[in-house]
Order: C-alpha cells, then structure tokens, then sequence
C-alpha cells in the first residue's frame, strides 16, 4: 500500500483529459525534434554527396576543356568535337595540315579526312585532275607515317547519273574512291593499308534540296583506322 504522500507524487495520465494530457504534448514535441533533425542531417549528407558529384564533373569539364585545346593547338579543327575518337592519338600528326577544302573529323569510328568533291574531279568524271592530285600530294607524307588501316570512301549527291562508264552512282563513287586509293599507292602508301568503297548517296551530309548541299555531298573521306 502506498501512503498518501507518495500517491501525490506521482502523476499519472488523468482519462477525462484537461492537464493530463500533457506527456502526450511532450513526446509529440520530442518526436518532432527528432524528425527534424533526422531530415537535416539527410539533407547535409545530400549536399555533401552533390559537392563531391559536383566537383568531379568540374574536374572532367576541365579536362574535356584542355583537350580541346590541346586538339587545336595541334592544328586540327574537328567537326565532331563531342565524339571522342580510338585514334585519338593520330591528332599531333596532323599538326600544320591546313589545306582549303580539306577538313579534319573526328568520329567513333576514327579521324575522318573530308575533301570536297570538285577539289578532286570534274562533274560526273572519276579521273584526277591536277588540282586533285596536288591536293593529295599533300596528304602523302601524313598516310605514310599512319600505321593503321586507311580507307578511301567516295559519295555523291543524289542526281541519277546514266552513262555508260557510270550507271549509277554507285559506279561513280566507287570509281572516284579508287582513283584516289590508285594515286595514294602510286605515291608510296602501303596498298596493303589501303580499301576503297562507294557509298554512292546513301550517307549526305546535307538535304540534296539546294545546289549547295549536293556539292556538300559529293566528296571523298579518307578515314584513318588505329590498329585493334
């Protein structure tokens, strides 16, 4: 039995309410407190995961960054500069080809010599003339020192061409690849390097709607290929 100084001592939670719900205003306050601070201490931990993440993607824009610096200052003015090529390591050979007409690109698949077609031919003929022969010339040197697998691909536009040389445009590109594929070997390429394909007009550029985008079409890319 408990003597009547002890039961007033202790407090118990009174069933009809008033002032005896007071604990429960309490451990509701307590529990909001903690629920606070368990959603600060996420939130900081997010930050500080975001800081990190945040960081590093200045560091890889910083280095994206000096790249692309490091690929002009090479002389080189990539058409695709968000497409990291496999032979990027090709870039310091390029270092002073500037040749009008002639762009470099780089691609998934390697880097990409683009010569504009009447840089090469006349219209609907696949014979070099000296003007393309001399701008080949100029490419020799840089072949010669690549070591990987270099392919000569010829397009045209989308004009039907009947001839009897050239049936179709298929002929015709086929035949301006590989009177470039013949002048390069001539000149001191490794033929065993060297593969010529037509694409005919399978792979514009630009739409053929304009006489503009046809001669933007009609070209010839010598694509540079490392060693697997």
């Amino acid at each position: 039995m408990l003597d009547g100084e002890t039961r007033e001592s202790l407090s118990f939670p009174s069933p009809g309410g008033g002032d005896g719900e007071g604990w429960l205003v309490s451990y509701l306050d307590v529990l909001t407190l903690l629920i606070t601070l368990f959603v600060l201490m996420l939130s900081l931990s997010s930050n500080e995961l975001g800081g990190q993440h945040a960081e590093a993607d200045q560091r890889a824009i910083s280095a994206a960054a000096k790249a692309s610096a490091l690929a002009i200052a090479a002389g080189i003015s990539p058409l695709n500069a968000g497409l990291q090529p496999r032979s990027h390591g090709l870039q310091p050979r390029f270092k002073g080809l500037e040749i009008n007409g002639v762009s470099v690109a780089q691609g998934d698949r390697g880097i990409t010599l683009r010569i504009d077609n009447n840089l090469l031919f006349a219209s609907g003929q696949a014979a070099l003339t000296a003007g393309g022969k001399q701008v080949l010339q100029e490419l020799v040197e840089t072949l010669q020192a690549f070591d990987g697998q270099i392919s000569v691909e010829g397009h045209t536009d989308n004009v039907p061409i009947h001839t009897v040389q050239f049936p179709s445009n298929w002929e015709l590109s086929t035949g301006r690849a590989i009177s470039v594929l013949r002048y390069l070997a001539a000149s001191g390429v490794p033929e065993a390097r060297l593969r010529a394909i037509g694409y005919a007009d399978t792979r514009p550029l630009a739409g053929n709607e304009t006489a503009q985008d046809r001669a933007t079409n009609r070209r010839v890319e010598i694509l540079l290929t490392q060693k697997n």
